[in-house]
C-alpha cells in the first residue's frame, strides 16, 4: 500500500490539487481548507476506485479531483471501518467516518458527470500523531479490533447442574447483528458462579485491557445471589439509565415482573457495561434494544459522535 498523491486547496467545495509532499499537524494538512480540530482533518480515496469509476464515464480523472487529500493504492476501502488506523512515515490516522453527504451542483464531478464517487467511498480521519507525507509513501494499515466479552453469571450453569442459554443467545445476537457490518469484531464468552468478587474482578480486568462492550446475563433479580448491578454499579463512572428503564417500561406493559429486574448500563472508561436478567427471552428483549443505540455510543465514547 502507498502513497498515490497528496493533494490540497486553500478553499473547501473544490478540486485539490497535487503537492510532493505536506506537512501534518494535530489540525490536519497545513495550508489545507478542512485543517481545523473537527473529526474530518484529513480525507482519503482509493486509486483503484478512482479509476473505476472514470472507466465507466470513458474518462480519466486526476487525485484531487474528488476532494480527497490522499489518494491511496492498495487500501481495500471496504476492509476499513471506524477507528482503524492508517500509518504513513511517522503520521498516524485515525478512521472516523465512511461515506458523506453528496454536494450535489457544489462538486465539479457531479457536474460534469452526475454522480461522484466520495459520497459512497470516501474515507475520513483525523490526525493522532503528525508528521510529514509525500507521494510515494508506504501505507501501513491496522483494523481496530472492537472487543466483546460476554459474562454469564449462574451457580447452578457454572456447577453443570444445567445448561448456559442465555450467553449463547447474547453471542448469537451479536454475531448476526455486526455480520454484514464494517466492524472488526472479536467476543469471547466466559461463565462464572454469582460471586460479587470474581465478578468485580472481571469489570476492572475488562476497563484496564480496553474491551469495548461488556455484557452480563444473570443476577439482576432480588435474589440474595443477585448481585450484578449492585457490583456493577459502582464501577461505572458515566451510568445510562435512560436504556434499561425504556426496556422495564416497554416490556413491562405486557408483563408486569419486567419491572422487578435491577438491570444497569453506563461506561467505565471506555467500557460499555450493560447487566441483563438470565433467561433467554429476556435476553433477546434487551439486546434488541440495546444495539440501537450501541455503535452510536461507541463513536460518543472516542468523541466520533454527531
Amino acid at each position: 500500500m502507498k502513497v498515490v498523491s497528496v493533494n490540497i486547496s486553500e478553499k473547501k467545495g473544490i478540486i485539490k490539487l497535487p503537492v510532493p509532499s505536506a506537512k501534518i499537524t494535530d489540525k490536519g494538512i497545513a495550508g489545507d481548507a478542512h485543517e481545523g480540530f473537527g473529526h474530518r482533518q484529513i480525507s482519503l480515496l482509493s486509486f483503484e476506485l478512482m479509476e473505476q469509476f472514470g472507466k465507466s464515464f470513458q474518462r480519466k480523472f486526476n487525485p484531487g479531483e474528488f476532494g480527497e487529500n490522499i489518494t491511496t493504492f492498495g487500501l481495500d476501502p471496504e476492509k476499513v471501518s471506524l477507528l482503524d488506523i492508517v500509518r504513513i512515515g511517522e503520521t498516524v490516522l485515525e478512521i472516523t467516518q465512511i461515506g458523506k453527504e453528496c454536494h450535489g451542483d457544489d462538486c465539479a464531478v457531479f457536474r460534469a458527470v452526475g454522480t461522484c464517487v466520495m459520497p459512497k467511498n470516501g474515507i475520513f480521519s483525523r490526525v493522532k500523531k503528525g508528521g510529514s507525507i509525500a507521494k510515494g509513501d508506504a501505507i501501513i494499515f491496522e483494523p481496530r479490533i472492537l472487543r466483546f466479552r460476554v459474562i454469564t453469571l449462574s451457580d447452578r450453569a457454572f456447577s453443570g447442574e444445567y445448561e448456559d442459554k442465555s450467553g449463547p443467545e447474547i453471542w448469537k445476537t451479536l454475531e448476526h447483528h455486526f455480520a454484514n457490518k464494517r466492524w472488526h469484531v472479536e467476543m469471547e464468552r466466559r461463565l462464572f458462579p454469582d460471586d460479587a468478587d470474581i465478578l468485580k474482578k472481571e469489570l476492572e480486568s475488562a476497563r484496564k485491557e480496553g474491551i469495548d462492550i461488556v455484557i452480563t446475563t444473570g443476577g439482576t433479580g432480588v435474589d440474595s445471589r443477585d448481585i450484578a448491578p449492585d457490583v456493577a454499579a459502582p464501577l461505572l463512572e458515566k451510568p445510562l439509565p435512560g436504556i434499561m428503564d425504556h426496556i422495564r417500561i416497554k416490556y413491562g406493559e405486557k408483563n408486569p415482573n419486567a419491572l422487578l429486574s435491577r438491570s444497569i448500563a453506563g461506561i467505565m472508561g471506555t467500557t460499555q457495561v450493560y447487566t441483563l436478567p438470565g433467561s433467554v427471552r429476556a435476553v433477546g428483549e434487551y439486546m434488541v434494544e440495546i444495539l440501537k443505540t450501541m455503535e452510536h455510543l461507541i463513536l460518543m465514547i472516542h468523541g466520533i459522535g454527531h
